[in-house]
């Protein structure tokens, strides 16, 4: 015998927050599917998950009141602060305007409740430069409108929900229609369909013993449809993201003056914390506009190309990641299909996403006009959990070369990331430690993509790794130590001589990942000619597989190592490039390194 529902007319704070989680877990059901059909604005395949990004920091964030009002400025905050994507951000504004609405209160009627939804849409509408009708905007109107009809008829919650979530299922259904990308492609618009499915797990709350029978899955089920949906042209390559926070911030300010740097513009938020979403082929150039209106305590920029291409073009079944002291160049990670996660380098309480939103030619020129020294920092676990819930959205199994350990926490971070996704969807991710950075960890990749490419099973590719870690060197030249004492990565009585002489030192990077001071000279050519010797030393024992070059803003003597090399070798050098910012900034200007892997 079926258990009659009781009639809700009033809504606490408590039912606000696990109705929430329950249309949190649907988004989290629902993630491959949105990822899939993810068509409009643009073909980045990535709609599932920055709702699920999204939704899981309310999770994260904050603790249920019995105050409705508090509850929803909370959720609110929470899903500013995480949101991530268009729809995400669209969906944060939309919760802003609600709790802004809602009058101080314990509970909250149905009256009440209609109107401050309704009132919400227009905080979603300000929100975009362009309002496009037929996406997730449209649905939450309709929804919210319905809502709004509805209020003097029905005295029951759950029968206000049910109601209105039909005009939503409506609603959605009628986005294919409405905008050609979606019609080509015979889909619903993904974020519109993402705020559908959310409703659905609002309703599964009320409907079947609401936060007594509550649970959060620990892992994410999700749609098992592979088949392809054909995308229209990307217009801007980068997804970009801001989070600025200061005392009086100017929407339409903010608005006016970044609208020519791309599309798909969304400012969200309040006078004192404002979410930005844009798509820019340029995101430096993009950041340094925004430092302009406050502090900058969020960045994030996502490849749309490289998007679309593990959805449509994918290489292999499994995804290679590794973080931005992996000195491959753009054009080689492009084409390998190498995904990466940032570090981060700080002038004073400014900070950048090394090579995403700071290039080296940037950076050399903020080091000589600013008196902050720069500093680095490794990634969060959360981004490293971002970008692994996406890639295991795409990908069978993920294997993971990070900078060397006794380097950076980066290793650290990606490690305890690449567990908890891994458990959350049973996905293989494996996190491997390369003991080394700069061109070394490059040709590690290199090889590791080239292995694939060969058609080399994620079982079998592991032991190969480990071998090749072991057999990568790195010797640099310096032309000053300033910059690396004061990282604290060479001994202090050397690095005392060696600064009193003035000596140009060269460093060995050692299988722990340790700066060793191996020799010093007078002249930067001096130390440079007993590099070539040392190598040609080793070389007469162990062949060389490759090597490559990076430097810190001296491309003349990376040319000249190139063209020794070349001498000793037979080979061209895999990769001539700069080095990231991160590298630079605890070696200062002037670096050069030679990374060698032997057969």
């Amino acid at each position: 015998m079926s258990t009659a529902i009781e009639k809700i007319s009033e809504l606490t704070g408590k039912q606000l927050y696990y109705s929430f989680l329950s249309g949190a877990q649907r988004i989290f059901e629902n993630q491959k599917l949105l990822n899939r059909i993810n068509v409009f604005p643009v073909n980045d395949a990535d709609t599932g998950t920055n709702l699920a990004s999204t939704m899981r920091s309310i999770m994260d964030a904050i603790i249920p009141t019995d105050n409705l009002k508090e509850t929803a400025v909370a959720l609110a905050d929470a899903a500013l602060t995480g949101a991530r994507g268009n729809s995400g951000i669209i969906f944060a504004q939309f919760l802003y305007g609600f709790g802004n609405e809602i009058k101080t209160g314990q509970t909250m009627d149905i009256r009440s409740f209609a109107e401050s939804m309704r009132n919400a849409v227009t905080y979603a509408y300000e929100a975009i430069a362009n309002p496009v009708e037929g996406t997730i905007l449209t649905v939450i109107k309709d929804w919210a409108e319905y809502l709004y009809a509805l209020k003097d008829i029905i005295d029951d919650f759950i029968k206000l929900l049910i109601e209105a979530y039909e005009r939503a299922q409506k609603s959605l259904a009628e986005t294919t229609a409405k905008l050609p990308a979606l019609t080509r492609s015979h889909v619903v618009d993904a974020g519109a369909k993402g705020f559908v499915v959310f409703l659905e797990g609002i309703l599964d709350f009320f409907t079947k013993g609401g936060e007594k029978s509550f649970t959060v899955a620990e892992n994410v089920i999700e749609n098992e449809n592979e088949d392809i949906v054909t995308h229209d042209e990307i217009t801007f390559r980068y997804c970009t993201e801001a989070l600025i926070k200061s005392n009086n911030l100017d929407k339409a300010k903010i608005i006016s003056t970044i609208k020519v740097c791309g599309d798909s513009l969304v400012v969200a938020g309040s006078p004192q914390k404002m979410r930005v979403h844009i798509h820019t082929d340029f995101p430096a150039e993009l950041f340094s506009y925004l430092r302009r209106f406050g502090n900058i305590s969020y960045q994030k920029v996502d490849d749309m190309v490289m998007q679309h291409e593990i959805l449509t073009n994918r290489k292999s079944n499994i995804a290679i990641l590794t973080d931005s002291c992996c000195d491959l160049p753009k054009e080689v990670l492009d084409h390998l299909q190498i995904h990466m996660v940032p570090l981060s380098i700080h002038f004073g309480e400014t900070f950048f996403l090394d090579r995403f939103t700071i290039q080296p030619e940037q950076f050399y020129s903020l080091l000589e006009n600013t008196d902050h020294n720069p500093t680095s920092a490794q990634p969060s676990i959360r981004d490293f959990q971002n970008k692994y819930e996406f890639l295991c959205t795409h990908y069978d199994s993920v294997i993971a070369v990070n900078l060397g350990k006794s380097l950076s926490g980066t290793f650290n971070s990606s490690y305890q990331a690449a567990k908890e996704i891994s458990d959350r969807t049973g996905k293989r991710i494996d996190v491997i430690d390369s003991g080394t950075v700069t061109g070394a960890l490059g040709l590690i990749i290199l090889r590791l993509a080239r292995e694939l490419e060969k058609g080399v099973t994620h079982e079998e590719i592991l032991p190969k790794i480990k071998t090749w870690v072991k057999k990568t060197q790195v010797r640099v030249t310096v032309t000053t130590l300033k910059y690396i004492i004061r990282s604290g990565r060479v001994g202090a009585f050397k690095s005392f001589i060696a600064r009193f002489l003035d000596l140009k030192p060269v460093i060995i990077l050692s299988e722990e990942g340790k700066s060793i001071l191996a020799a010093k000279s007078f002249t930067e050519k001096a130390s440079m000619r007993k590099v070539i010797r040392n190598i040609q030393k080793i070389a007469q024992k162990d062949k060389i597989w490759g090597y490559a070059i990076t430097h810190a803003n001296n491309l003349r003597t990376a040319d000249w190592f190139a063209n020794q090399m070349e001498q000793i070798t037979g080979l061209k050098p895999a990769f001539i490039t700069s080095a990231s910012p991160v590298l630079s900034a605890n070696t200062g200007p002037g670096v050069t390194c030679v990374s060698l892997m032997f057969e």
